[in-house]
């Protein structure tokens, strides 16, 4: 009896043509729509210039902004506030995440302290860091490693207690001692929830910028902002809001670049 392939529900041929589609067209049509929407309803009146401005003036604001410098610059600062900010909450938040995770006396005297200031509103703390900081660049970063510190402890000690027991009992009948199980099969292990845990201290990172930038900023994307506040620039503002989207899809593109390249052994669902 002959044997007759069987084809997927939709044919052959239509997952041939979704598959044919570049993902990155497919993934621009949202954001198209969206562009062609506000263009229409700023052409036609329904959205007026004085509540926000047509796609068209925003472009020429921007292409000014960058003609001048003053986007560039106000970009280089900003960028330098996180990095700094992501820097010193990473090391403070993977630490105590280690102390924590790797040590039940570590758990006892760290965990329940950091649980208690997460809950803490960290953007209510404004007053505070102008008070004991100044009201120079040390609040900023300040902001920014507290929002980053708290997500990267909980995602890496997570992880760290996540690691599969069977693992470890693997690595101690191979004769890897405590420190050799830590840096062979717990840190390995715990990698993953510590790149979400990245991936979510970015965001927080950029979010917190935007507030550190309200406390008397004199240069970064957050001054160009309330400096356009100040003279109903809502094409400047949106300019801003662009940038700071586009530069946080950049950060979460280093990161799953760098998922992709830290975690080969870890094979994931893709979709279909």
């Amino acid at each position: 009896m002959a044997l007759e392939a069987v084809t997927p529900p939709g044919g052959r041929n239509g997952g041939t043509r979704r598959r044919s589609v570049p993902r990155w067209l497919r993934r621009t049509v949202g954001p198209l729509l969206l562009l062609v929407l506000w263009q229409l309803s700023s052409s036609t009146g329904l959205l007026p210039a004085e509540t926000l401005a047509s796609p068209g003036t925003v472009a020429r604001a921007a292409g000014g902004l960058i003609a001048d410098g003053t986007l560039p610059n106000a970009m280089g600062v900003s960028l330098q506030r996180v990095a700094v900010g992501l820097l010193l909450g990473g090391a403070i938040g993977i630490g105590l995440a280690l102390v924590s995770g790797l040590s039940r006396l570590g758990e006892d005297l760290v965990d329940a302290t950091v649980q208690m200031l997460r809950t803490v509103p960290w953007v209510g703390l404004i007053p505070l860091f102008i008070i004991w900081l100044g009201i120079g660049e040390a609040p900023k970063v300040a902001l920014i490693a507290l929002g980053v510190a708290f997500h990267l402890y909980l995602n890496v000690y997570a992880g760290i207690r996540g690691v599969d027991e069977q693992l470890i009992e693997a690595g101690q009948s191979l004769g890897l001692g405590r420190w050799g199980l830590v840096r062979h099969v717990v840190l390995p292990g715990a990698l993953p929830g510590a790149m979400t845990g990245l991936r979510y201290s970015l965001a927080t990172a950029w979010l917190a910028l935007v507030f550190g930038e309200s406390i008397n900023a004199d240069a970064g994307i957050g001054f160009l902002m309330n400096q356009a506040r100040e003279f109903f620039r809502t094409d400047v503002i949106v300019v801003c809001l662009v940038v700071y989207a586009f530069l946080g899809l950049l950060a979460d593109a280093v990161v799953r670049t760098l998922e992709r390249l830290l975690l080969q052994w870890r094979p994931t669902f893709t979709g279909q």
